[in-house]
């Protein structure tokens, strides 16, 4: 007890005060029970020994929590709640995180190859523990329940991922090693890191955007696109449950409805904004407006609410004179089919003939606008190598392509351009039937700017009149004589 002994005036605090109190009420009688004898005479200990032990025993109970399990010179890096942002978040490596407890048997039983992966790994991949009794901020944000747990933290800081491998030196290095290599893939492709809610599945993590506090504003309120929003907890299950499903989504409505993702335990200035409460919460964003979503959690439901939406929001395509290659990419690269149609010359369809034609493609572009095709329109022969590439002219003029600018391949209409004729044709369009062809040398031709219809009518080119009060018409004849 004299571990305890204070200085003149010093003060022991409660808790040792309890301590000691303790220790001095142990006595080893004679009498002890059988249990109690052999127990000590097993462990050889005397009367002052054993309460020496059972002080320090104790002692580590009470204040256990203060003592880390890994050096803080050592390679495994300790992380809390002031340097855990900055560090792992905030930082361009990749990090293995253990979320650990003092008093767990099995946190302390993994200390020696955790050290051992640490330091293999030392300049690939950073290796960092967090001691989650203590420490309560990101232990709750990613809803740390036992011990040990370890995350990595990898392409996608936003959303770590679970280690479940093996608990040895080999198993932390190899999935270290992993997300390092996919890290290095991704950023040689062109892929940036960051988060998200929503991974794996058939669908792309790529086709769902990442929101935060800083740019949901301008992405999506001051946007004229139509976005479903999921505000996601990255502990939360059903969030995960709903991620590949939202990928998916995000897939199949490509060009059409935009998904995006925010971390509302992160984010909360939005999400607190817009009145989230649990997780996940999805909404639907219109030029500013919002709306609750209240489809499916499957990809199959997700597709057809924001289908539905987006038939009732969505304005009737622009049908634009094709007058040079920015107009192509835009109508073409831009959406999944776009329209083409040559209507003829000024001189042989008045612009009554043409305003007719055109007027017939915008009410056909309002019936099929769910579809997000593009639509642009040109003068007979005014892009020849593109005429020439979806073999139009063939059949005269007006004529109609659909064209897959990312397969490369285009359907001609061959039945008459009229409103029932061109309706039939994109209706098998819709459907994935009719015959296609590919374009030739799968690319597109340059094709060259040419000055937009003024809308007026063609003139023909007014003839050259010729002054013959000069010519001797004699002469003339003079010459013609044999």
């Amino acid at each position: 007890l004299g571990l305890f002994t204070v200085r003149p005036g010093g003060r022991r605090s409660r808790s040792v005060n309890r301590v000691v109190a303790l220790v001095q009420s142990i006595h080893i009688t004679d009498t002890c029970s059988v249990s109690t004898c052999l127990l000590f005479t097993a462990l050889q200990v005397t009367s002052v020994m054993f309460k020496m032990k059972l002080l320090i025993g104790v002692l580590s109970v009470l204040v256990g929590g203060t003592f880390a399990l890994y050096p803080s010179n050592g390679d495994v890096v300790e992380l809390n709640d002031n340097n855990f942002q900055s560090k792992v978040i905030n930082g361009d490596e990749v990090w293995i995180v253990e979320f650990y407890a003092p008093w767990c048997g099995h946190c302390k039983n993994l200390v020696p190859e955790y050290k051992k992966a640490a330091q293999a790994l030392k300049g690939v991949v950073k290796v960092g523990s967090y001691d989650a009794d203590q420490h309560k901020s990101y232990a709750g944000q990613y809803g740390i329940r036992g011990f040990p747990t370890i995350k990595i933290f990898g392409l996608n800081k936003n959303k770590p991922e679970d280690y479940n491998g093996q608990r040895n030196a080999q198993g932390f290095v190899d999935a270290g090693v992993k997300a390092a290599k996919d890290k290095v893939n991704a950023q040689l492709s062109g892929k940036s890191s960051g988060g998200g809610g929503s991974s794996g599945g058939s669908g792309s993590t790529d086709d769902v955007v990442e929101l935060t506090d800083s740019n949901f504003e301008k992405l999506v309120l001051k946007s004229d696109d139509l976005w479903l929003v999921e505000f996601f907890a990255p502990w939360c299950g059903h969030c995960k449950n709903l991620a590949p499903h939202w990928a998916k989504a995000a897939t199949e409505l490509k060009g059409k409805v935009k998904l995006g993702a925010l971390d509302a335990t992160v984010h909360q200035v939005v999400a607190s904004r817009h009145g989230v409460q649990g997780y996940p919460t999805i909404k639907f964003f219109h030029k500013g407006e919002v709306g609750e979503y209240d489809g499916g959690r499957t990809s199959s439901d997700i597709v057809s609410w924001a289908n539905d939406k987006a038939a009732v929001n969505i304005e009737a395509p622009e049908v634009k004179e094709l007058v040079g290659n920015a107009a192509l990419d835009e109508a073409c690269k831009e959406h999944p089919i776009c329209i083409i149609a040559v209507l003829p010359h000024i001189l042989d369809c008045q612009s009554d003939c043409r305003n007719g034609h055109i007027k017939m493609l915008t009410a056909l572009g309002d019936k099929y606008k769910q579809k997000m095709w593009g639509w642009v329109w040109s003068e007979a022969m005014a892009h020849p190598d593109l005429e020439s590439t979806l073999d139009i002219g063939g059949f005269g003029y007006p004529a109609l392509a659909a064209l897959n600018a990312k397969k490369m391949q285009f359907a001609l209409l061959r039945g008459s351009f009229s409103n029932s004729g061109v309706n039939e044709f994109l209706r098998d369009i819709s459907f994935g039937r009719g015959r296609t062809t590919p374009v030739k040398g799968a690319k597109l031709p340059t094709i060259s700017g040419v000055e937009p219809w003024d809308g007026k009518d063609g003139a023909l080119p007014e003839e050259e009149e010729w002054d013959l009060s000069d010519v001797d018409l004699d002469d003339i004849d003079a010459k013609d004589e044999l």
